[in-house]
C-alpha cells in the first residue's frame, strides 16, 4: 500500500517522539522514511544554503513513494521550488512555506516564527517573504533540546523540553503577535502546550501536511483553531 507521507530525514538518531515529523506515531497513515546519508543537523543548518549540495535530497525525491514528501528540517526552504519541480505530487521543505498564506492577513511584525538557530535562519530562507525576518526567534544555546538535536544524543527529556520551548515562546510572544510559525520540525510534540499558553494559533510541519492530504496527522497533533 503506497505511505501517504515520505520524510527525507536528515541523517540524525536523535529521539523522535510523537509529534515530530519523522515519528511513526505522528500519524494516523502509513509513513515512509528515507534518511539521507551524511545530511547532518552541521551540514543543513547554515546560513548560506545556496552552498549546500542538495543532490542526495533530489535523489531520495525519485525514490519517494509517498502521496506528500516532506523533509525533516525546515532550513531546506531555501530549495522549495528546486525540488518541488522532481515530482509530481506535493513536495514541502519547511513549514515556512505556510508564509505564502499567512501573509496575505498577516504582516511581518504579526508573526513569530520559532527556529532551531536563529543566528542561521536568514531572509534567504523566507524568499519572498524576507520582510518576516525580523520576528525569528531561536532555542537557546545550551537548552536541552537544542543540545540533543545538535549533539544527536539518545535521550531527550520531552517534559524539559516542552517546558524551555514554552518558556521561550511566552518571553518573545507580544500583544502584536496573532500568530505562532514553527521553523524547526522536532517543535510540533510542543504544539498543543505552546496554543494553550500563548493563545494563537500555530502552525508547523504538521499543518502543511494535513492541508495537502487531510486525515494524515494523527488527532493529537492534527491542527486545531482557536
Amino acid at each position: 500500500m503506497r505511505p501517504a507521507v515520505t520524510v527525507l530525514q536528515l541523517d540524525t538518531y536523535f529521539p523522535r517522539i510523537p509529534g515530530d515529523v519523522g515519528c511513526p506515531a505522528t500519524y494516523i497513515a502509513d509513513v515512509e522514511i528515507l534518511r539521507i546519508p551524511q545530511a547532518t543537523v552541521g551540514q543543513v543548518v547554515s546560513d548560506r544554503p545556496d552552498l549546500f549540495d542538495i543532490a542526495p535530497f533530489a535523489d531520495a525525491i525519485r525514490q519517494a513513494k509517498g502521496d506528500v514528501i516532506v523533509t525533516s528540517c525546515g532550513f531546506l526552504s531555501f530549495w522549495q521550488e528546486t525540488l518541488a519541480a522532481l515530482t509530481d505530487r506535493p513536495f514541502i521543505s519547511s513549514s515556512l512555506i505556510a508564509l505564502d498564506w499567512l501573509a496575505l492577513d498577516h504582516g511581518p511584525a504579526e508573526v513569530l516564527i520559532v527556529t532551531f538557530d536563529a543566528d542561521r535562519l536568514t531572509a534567504a530562507h523566507l524568499g519572498q517573504h524576507s520582510a518576516f525576518a525580523h520576528a525569528i526567534v531561536g532555542l537557546p544555546r545550551g537548552s536541552h533540546l537544542r543540545q540533543v538535536i545538535e549533539g544527536d544524543l539518545s535521550r531527550l527529556d520531552s517534559d524539559l523540553a516542552r517546558a524551555e520551548v514554552v518558556a521561550l515562546v511566552a518571553r518573545h510572544l507580544k500583544p502584536v503577535h496573532r500568530h505562532i510559525l514553527l521553523e524547526c520540525t522536532n517543535l510540533p510534540p510542543y504544539t498543543p502546550a505552546l496554543i494553550d499558553v500563548g493563545n494563537r494559533p500555530v502552525t508547523d510541519i504538521l499543518t502543511e501536511i494535513e492541508r495537502h492530504r487531510p486525515g494524515t496527522i494523527a488527532p493529537s497533533f492534527a491542527p486545531r483553531g482557536l
